[in-house]
């Protein structure tokens, strides 16, 4: 594995859902943000499809005040909503707008994404926002360094994104040594308590991250390391 170069300054986490950022890619944010790096976050929808038992108004409510504790907890203090519906993302000229238009407004260095691969590292379809939203995440960055497409939107091409990091790919090359941050990253996870509490698993926070960051920690020759698939831009 070779790591994830760490010599720029903005990075924008572009995610479907609120919590999709905290299984492994909050922990490496909090490293940079403590790097003084500034990191924006902006997240399709609100996850008001995510719990079966509650009302989707409510559960977008919950989610999006537990997304923005989680952020808090690894230093970003700013997280936006495009206010897509949950759970039918539809790959399109419209999203990869709106998404130009984020890649535009807060011109990253690096955007960092989840997983769009069809499956998970160890077997398991992947869910159809990830995939949608990832490939049109990939596309945006291209459409946003282009001046004469969406024209419309009124914002100045960017062309400054490095590469695009995809956490939970099945196909991760690169880490982010994440040594001395596993806990700030297991307590942003913790943030989505009341989305936890009602899917009645008893996930355990500490234990997953900490069964991703160790082998990948000994892989990578440190003592804890984050995976991810980098594609340069």
């Amino acid at each position: 594995m070779e790591p994830v170069p760490e010599d720029w300054d903005r990075a924008l986490a572009i995610v479907a859902h609120p919590d999709d950022l905290e299984y492994g890619g909050s922990t490496a944010v909090a490293k940079w943000t403590s790097q003084g790096k500034r990191v924006t976050q902006v997240l399709a929808t609100r996850g008001e499809a995510g719990i079966d038992g509650m009302d989707p108004d409510e559960v977008r409510r919950v989610r999006t005040l537990e997304q923005i504790e989680a952020a808090r907890r690894v230093g970003v203090e700013n997280v936006e909503f495009l206010d897509l519906p949950d759970g039918v993302l539809e790959y399109g000229l419209p999203l990869r707008r709106l998404l130009a238009a984020a890649i535009r407004r807060h011109r990253p260095e690096v955007v960092l994404l989840v997983n769009f691969r069809e499956t998970f590292p160890g077997g398991g379809f992947n869910m159809a926002d990830h995939r949608v939203l990832g490939l049109a995440v990939a596309d945006a960055i291209r459409d946003a360094a282009n001046r004469w497409v969406f024209r419309d939107l009124g914002l100045e091409p960017w062309q400054g994104v490095r590469f695009a990091l995809f956490g939970g790919s099945p196909q991760a090359g690169h880490y982010v040594d994440v040594t001395g941050h596993l806990q700030d990253g297991i307590d942003s996870l913790l943030a989505h308590e009341v989305y936890f509490g009602n899917l009645g698993a008893g996930f355990d926070a500490a234990a997953f991250l900490t069964g991703i960051v160790e082998p990948t920690g000994r892989a990578a020759g440190v003592e804890h390391a984050m995976p991810f698939e980098m594609i340069e831009t």
